[in-house]
């Protein structure tokens, strides 16, 4: 997939459409996360704002504290920084086939567009790591199926699988395309 021939979808926080998602999957254009200052203002809020909480309170649930049952459960300081890691190699099962490379770039714009919206705290970093690994065609294995949680989906695609892979490849922790011969 050659990037210097595709045009581009500027992942800016604003609603694509499903023909940019199916265009990215197809690598008919290629992702860019806007580096306008307005936009990069609103995932920065949303960042700090994480980081104020964290300052004040101490706790915030998934973040120092365990998930579901576990939400009363702080994590010491010292392990914060492991509990995402924990988070995605748990989530990170799945069964059933691989995702081929044009359904987990679906994904991962789709994922990528949900964040950049500025809601959930990530850092601008993520983002452009995200962005990188789509236009650079570095994909995680993600498998389609998985176990449905309390939620309702928290190893279905695609979802909790393509988050936990994301998560993973961002961290170096997994595999990508071209998947390994079996």
């Amino acid at each position: 997939m050659s990037n210097t021939q595709t045009a581009a979808v500027v992942f800016d926080g604003s609603w694509l459409s499903l023909a940019d998602i199916a265009a990215i999957a197809r690598g008919d254009k290629h992702a860019v996360l806007s580096e306008q200052p307005a936009f990069r203002q609103r995932i920065d809020n949303g960042s700090r704002f994480i980081d104020r909480l964290l300052a004040e309170d101490g706790v915030i649930y998934g973040v120092t504290t365990g998930y579901g049952d576990s939400c009363t459960v702080e994590i010491p300081s010292e392990l914060v920084a492991e509990l995402p890691h924990h988070l995605y190699t748990y989530h990170g099962c799945g069964a059933g086939r691989i995702l081929d490379a044009e359904e987990t770039r679906a994904v991962l714009a789709t994922r990528l567009a949900s964040l950049c919206r500025g809601v959930s705290g990530v850092s601008y970093a993520l983002l452009a790591q995200l962005a990188a690994l789509l236009r650079h065609d570095i994909l995680p294995l993600i498998p389609a199926e998985g176990s449905v949680g309390a939620s309702g989906d928290l190893t279905r695609c695609p979802t909790w699988p393509p988050r936990c892979a994301a998560s993973a490849k961002c961290c170096t922790r997994a595999s990508a395309w071209p998947p390994p011969t079996r």
